[in-house]
Order: C-alpha cells, then sequence, then structure tokens
C-alpha cells in the first residue's frame, strides 16, 4: 500500500510546521485530514489558522475538517474525535505532532512551563491516542504516529533542558508502551524524528539556529508517509529517523530539502 487515499488522518497541531506538511502529503493522496489546532484566528507572531492550513489541503486534493482542539482539555480532544468519526466513517491514523518546548534549565523554568509541556507533550499525546483508539481498533491498517525522539540518555541532553528532555522522552516511551499494548491487535505505534534542524516556527526557541542551516518540514512529511503506508502488524515499535526512513524508501538525495543547500545543516536535539 503506497497511498493514504480514503485514509482518515487526525492530526494534532496541524495549523502549522511539520504537522501541516504531514497534512499536505496526505492530501496529495486524496486523504481526509482533521486539522485539530487552537488557532482558528491569525495569530500575531505565528503563520496559519485551522482554516487557512484546511483550505490548502483542500487545494492540494484532500479533505479537510478544521477544528479548534486544544489537547489539554481531554473534553474538546473526545469531541473533536467523535466529529471526526462520524464525518468521515471512523480513524485511520493518529499522528501527536502538537508540542510545546522551553530550552530552559531547572531553576529557570517556571513551574507553569513545566506543567505545560508535560500536559501538551505527555498527557496531550496519551489523551487523545485513548480517544482514537476505539476507531483505529476498527481500522484496516491503523497507525500512532508521534513526533518525538530516540530514547538517547546520554547526559548532555538530559542537563541543559530536563523538563523538555523529560516530557519529549515521555512521548517516546508512550509509543513504545502503545506499541506493545496493542501489537496483537494491529495498531502500530511508532515515533519519528528530523535527524536535522527543521524550518518551523519552533527554531525561534533554538539560540543561534539559522534557518539556512535546516530542512524543510516536507522531509519529515515524505519519511512520515512511508511509515503509515506500511502494514501496521509489520511496522510497530520503531523510533525512525527521517533520513533513515527516506534511504529506506530509495531516496538518496536530500539536498533539495534544505533550506539552502549550501550552508552546512544543524543536528537537531537528541541526535547523535
Amino acid at each position: 500500500m503506497d497511498s493514504l487515499y480514503g485514509k482518515t488522518l487526525f492530526i494534532t497541531g496541524a495549523s502549522r510546521g511539520i504537522g501541516k506538511a504531514i497534512a499536505l502529503r496526505a492530501a496529495e493522496d486524496g486523504a481526509n485530514i482533521i486539522v485539530a489546532a487552537k488557532t482558528a484566528e491569525p495569530h500575531p507572531k505565528l503563520p496559519g489558522t485551522i482554516h487557512t492550513a484546511a483550505q490548502e489541503i483542500r487545494d492540494a486534493g484532500g479533505q479537510a475538517l478544521p477544528l479548534v482542539v486544544d489537547v489539554r482539555d481531554e473534553g474538546a480532544v473526545e469531541t473533536a474525535v467523535a466529529e471526526a468519526a462520524e464525518r468521515f466513517g471512523g480513524i485511520d491514523i493518529l499522528v501527536n505532532n502538537a508540542s510545546a518546548i522551553s530550552l530552559t534549565g531547572t531553576l529557570e523554568t517556571p513551574v507553569r512551563r513545566f506543567d505545560l509541556m508535560f500536559d501538551v507533550n505527555v498527557r496531550g499525546s496519551w489523551v487523545t491516542a485513548r480517544a482514537c483508539l476505539p476507531h483505529l481498533l476498527k481500522a484496516e491498517n491503523p497507525h500512532v504516529l508521534t513526533l518525538s525522539p530516540p530514547l538517547n540518555f546520554e547526559p548532555r541532553w538530559l542537563a541543559p533542558h530536563g523538563a523538555y528532555t523529560l516530557s519529549k522522552y515521555g512521548m517516546s516511551l508512550l509509543t513504545l508502551s502503545l506499541a506493545e499494548e496493542f501489537r496483537d491487535r494491529g495498531v502500530a505505534a511508532n515515533a519519528l524524528w528530523p535527524r536535522t534542524v527543521i524550518a518551523t516556527s519552533a527554531i525561534e526557541m533554538l539560540p543561534g539556529i539559522e534557518p539556512g542551516r535546516c530542512r524543510r518540514p516536507e522531509i519529515v512529511a515524505d519519511a512520515a508517509h512511508w511509515i503509515l503506508t506500511r502494514p501496521s502488524r509489520d511496522c510497530t515499535g520503531n523510533f525512525f529517523i527521517d533520513e533513515a526512513v527516506l534511504a529506506q524508501a530509495g531516496v538518496t538525495d536530500l539536498d533539495l530539502y534544505a533550506v539552502d543547500p549550501e550552508q552546512p545543516l544543524e543536528a537537531d536535539l537528541f541526535v547523535d
């Protein structure tokens, strides 16, 4: 299966960045996309809303259902999932993309920021998976794909921004948990992470990073597409890196993803 035609994807944080890129790649196949994000009105600093993303998805060939969803609100998540399943007759794929970031040390991280990262990254991913699973269990080739890193326990990834690292590793541990719990029931759960920094609004949180040393979100979207078209029973419990996925898919020229092919690339967090 090389196409997501007719599949329904529930994507959190799909109004911009990597989430939107994954949505647009699936839309090229004719997929149905639930744009589940908080931004309904234009943000003063960030591009895009659920409505502008939905229009781009339709223009790319897919169907779109924009829904205002804060993954910290389990009631809003459950309502959105129910509406999506009713609209499209089920849910085939969940992409846990929504994430909060603060690259600060322990003393520099307010408790409220710690809570935000755990509420969005860990709890939000779990709540959304829990809401989607009854529908995924009925799907033909169900997948949960979470944008989280491999579990790299080198101290250098724990010391500078412990709260963020713990929250992202929580998402990765959730991936392993879901993979094992639902392995025999055919629901795949995998994690995907970029080898290099991706040129999204989040790079403003990475001091000293120049956009020209990044790759475009399409590299993650193409890797996600390859993963989500694998047979779910044969592809679960993996920590995928985008460029390794594309190598497996036969893509060898990665320069097309570079913002500036002439500049050296900046490695992402948690990747050696």
